[in-house]
């Protein structure tokens, strides 16, 4: 396999869209539950304004997208530089196992370097158990626990 972790450009949508219906189907986002159009939408635009803290990388290998990472950058209380969070990570079911998620996630931590961001965090669901033995290798577990309110 030939990997390339690279930026995500305008014509990598009709090979994104299949990788990030994938995800959202993963997390119970399909059918009636599915997003609407329009947030698919916005998610893409971001990419590509510059005034945007948001970023995506996809994993390519002989000009077929395997994986996608999305990430963005934040300010934070207790830094001066900007926090970096993973927001999305996603590979096709074949491309599992072979390193592919992991390329991403180094990828996401280049980024953060350049960008002079310290720190990359995500969080996965808990019942997302395959996932989770990649991030052991790759980073540590916080501790923290997720509570959210949904209006």
């Amino acid at each position: 396999m030939s990997l390339i972790i690279r930026a995500v450009t305008r014509q990598d949508y009709d090979q994104w869209l299949p990788l990030w219906d994938g995800y959202n189907a993963f997390y119970g986002r399909s059918g009636p539950t599915a997003l609407a159009p329009e947030i698919t939408g916005m998610t893409w635009q971001r990419f590509f304004d510059a005034y945007e803290p948001m970023h995506g990388l996809v994993a390519e290998d002989n000009g077929r997208l395997l994986g996608l990472t999305h990430y963005l950058f934040h300010r934070s209380t207790t830094a001066i530089e900007p926090s970096c969070y993973l927001q999305d990570l996603f590979t096709s079911e074949a491309a599992r196992g072979k390193g592919v998620g992991s390329a991403l996630i180094h990828g996401v931590y280049e980024r953060a370097k350049l960008a002079g961001s310290p720190r990359v965090y995500w969080q996965t669901h808990e019942t997302n158990l395959t996932a989770q033995r990649l991030y052991d290798k790759v980073a540590e577990r916080s501790g923290f626990i997720v509570y959210r309110k949904i209006f």
